[in-house]
């Protein structure tokens, strides 16, 4: 029984494992690899860069308080301004730490769910979780629509960001 495993089962298990593998070296970057070229390029103030994870058509959401502490949702159906915020020359590197990072993939479709921490150089700004639909096109990964939430307490920012940004304070 066991040599017919290995002699029949084994190899057609090996064929479909290297071609799983081709195929995604085929695609270029996973999912989470997109999601970290986007915070690459916010960092580096490079808006070609971050322009490229992009597909053509994007849509945005924020979900956020206002002053009176009422939820308030913020829609935007393009990313230009994003672009020329991250392009025009800024004294403060921007820094997107994440954590617990979720991937979920359907096909050409996937989710990236993380929890996060946003720096202007090593003063923290605010916190939250950042969700990304991507859908595969022929050059790879894009992402389609991005959704996020913004606080500035109740983080439970990893010990390791903190210390990366000099971060003594509690959020």
């Amino acid at each position: 029984m066991n040599q017919l495993v290995v002699r029949n089962i084994l190899p057609v298990l090996i064929i479909f494992c290297l071609s799983f593998g081709i195929a995604r070296a085929q695609d270029g970057l996973s999912p989470e690899q997109v999601v970290q070229r986007l915070f690459e390029g916010m960092q580096k103030g490079d808006s070609v860069m971050v322009h490229s994870v992009f597909a053509s058509q994007v849509s945005m959401a924020t979900i956020l308080r206002n002053s009176k502490d009422e939820p308030v949702i913020r829609h935007e159906d393009s990313i230009a301004d994003f672009l020329t915020a991250v392009g025009t020359p800024h004294s403060d590197v921007w820094y997107e730490e994440i954590w617990d990072i979720k991937v979920e993939v359907d096909g050409d479709f996937a989710q990236v769910w993380c929890d996060y921490a946003f720096y202007l150089s090593d003063v923290f700004s605010h916190c939250g979780v950042d969700a990304f639909h991507l859908h595969r096109e022929k050059t790879g990964w894009k992402i389609f629509h991005l959704s996020d939430t913004r606080r500035k307490t109740n983080c439970n920012i990893p010990e390791v960001v903190r210390k990366k940004h000099n971060d003594a304070s509690v959020h």
